[in-house]
């Protein structure tokens, strides 16, 4: 598996209507029934820009979704910035909660995100399939894999400049 990891120096463009962690945890708790709460997801999903045709290759894939999912990862000053992608309509509202939590984040905070007490807090896991939950983890696996690359990558450029007495 290929990944393409942009280290770009300017600053990210806003993401488009992303919704923060704390708005979606306030409308989990406003609805009572999991039918609402799929609406919900479902609406999260398409509000998120879609992903440019030319990226949905196939090196980009997540593999162990039951559903395709694309990943693309470029670095913004420090920081990691994901284009996520799929074809089903839940797990594009899926995406969009993962998004909130870790776009536009260090790798570093990615790694120490407790994402599985997110799930938890809103009770994800236990209303989503198992095929369908490990895919979420799938997903989430994949992001820790970017950030993992990340922080070597960062990490032997700062050996690299360290000894060019930089």
């Amino acid at each position: 598996m290929t990944t393409r990891i942009a280290l770009l120096d300017a600053p990210a463009p806003p993401q488009p209507s992303a919704m923060d962690l704390d708005a979606i945890r306030e409308a989990f708790a406003f609805f009572d029934a999991w039918e609402d709460k799929y609406r919900f997801i479902i609406d999260l999903g398409k509000e998120l820009p879609d992903m440019d045709e030319a990226q949905k290759a196939p090196a980009n894939l997540v593999r162990g979704c039951q559903s395709q999912v694309w990943l693309v990862v470029e670095m913004h000053n420090g920081a990691m910035r994901f284009a996520i992608d799929s074809d089903a309509h839940i797990v594009r509202g899926l995406i969009a909660i993962i998004l909130a939590a870790f776009q536009d984040r260090p790798a570093a905070a990615i790694r120490a995100f407790n994402i599985e007490g997110l799930f938890a807090e809103l009770d994800l896991l236990k209303h989503l399939s198992p095929v369908r939950g490990n895919g979420l983890r799938a997903m989430v696996g994949r992001i820790h894999q970017e950030a993992q690359r990340s922080a070597a990558a960062e990490l032997a450029e700062l050996r690299a400049q360290a000894g060019k007495g930089g």
